[in-house]
């Protein structure tokens, strides 16, 4: 008998892409997929998935404080307790599904050579931290890394992962296009995407709320916060006139399914607008991103972290 894959998930779009990525054939016949517990928007997106028709031969587990033994499928690459799990465990067939931008970032390390450890943008490492992630860089070209994206990887990107030994593999949410809506979505035209750039201290958070503010002024908004946004601030969009706040925890790509041709959305820079932009633009659903202007950079948002903030959103 097949041994059964196993996946651990840190974030909703994790979970949805490692859906995606035992639809499409990469974990063999049987897959268990295991959510990090104490996360709400992962139970909201575990509480979702269970009301549509999953693949064959998947298992969403309960929530767990422990990664598997046996770990063939993840989605944060720079998790020190993932990269603790990869250096035990024998080399083999491993698959990176997306974790939003960390994803480009990931590719980007892979692409520079073995020697570059796997470590965040914006982080300041100590030492055991830097030669952790070194190790883990150097661990992964001992097996099969496949890294499964929906995401826009520019040509040359994905050549340079290609000749580094990487399986790079696309999709575009097979599966879930599959899957009838299972709520109409919101009323109003225009919904907007809440993000997490105010609480990470890169976006100014009054510009952004004035932004809020005129938009409804023209139209009513629905607003979908982002699980990472601060209750202060969703609290104070929830009071401004013409915003209905959502509070569904899920992913956009499961709750906004059900939006119909001439409505919009619109967003900072989030990988959310490729995916949605597969998923809904055969439907007629314009997705748009915001270009955020000058003045609503904090200054610590570096000149490069700002390109790649906004490069996935082309």
């Amino acid at each position: 008998m097949a041994e059964r894959a196993s996946a651990w998930v840190e974030s909703p779009l994790q979970m949805l892409c490692a859906v995606e990525a035992h639809h499409a054939g990469l974990l063999g016949p049987a897959t268990v997929v295991v959510p990090r517990a104490g996360q709400r928007a992962l139970k909201a997106t575990h509480r979702e998935l269970r009301r549509l028709s999953l693949p064959d031969g998947l298992e969403l587990a309960q929530p767990s404080e422990d990664l598997p033994r046996r770990m063939n499928v993840a989605g944060d690459a720079f998790s020190g307790k993932v990269q603790l799990r990869w250096l035990t465990s024998r080399p083999g067939r491993l698959v990176v599904v997306d974790d939003g931008l960390a994803t480009l970032r990931l590719l980007e390390l892979l692409a520079a050579g073995p020697f570059r450890p796997l470590l965040r943008a914006r982080a300041h490492p100590g030492r055991l931290r830097a030669a952790l992630g070194l190790a883990a860089a150097i661990r992964l070209r001992a097996g099969r890394v496949t890294v499964f994206t929906a995401l826009p990887v520019p040509d040359d990107l994905d050549r340079a992962v290609r000749d580094a030994g990487f399986d790079l593999v696309r999709h575009d949410f097979a599966w879930l296009r599959s899957q009838p809506p299972t709520e109409p979505g919101p009323a109003e035209r225009t919904v907007v995407l809440g993000t997490s750039l105010v609480r990470n201290g890169l976006v100014r958070r009054d510009r952004y709320l004035r932004w809020l503010t005129d938009l409804a002024g023209e139209e009513p908004l629905a607003y979908y916060p982002h699980r990472r946004e601060d209750p202060v601030d969703v609290a104070l969009i929830r009071e401004r006139p013409g915003i209905t706040v959502h509070d569904g925890g899920a992913p956009a790509e499961l709750t906004l399914r059900g939006l119909d041709a001439g409505q919009r959305v619109l967003s900072l820079p989030s990988t959310a607008i490729a995916s949605l932009r597969v998923l809904l633009g055969p439907r007629g659903v314009a997705v748009e991103p915001v270009t955020v202007p000058d003045d609503w950079w904090t200054s610590g948002a570096a000149p490069a972290l700002r390109t790649h903030l906004t490069g996935v959103t082309g």
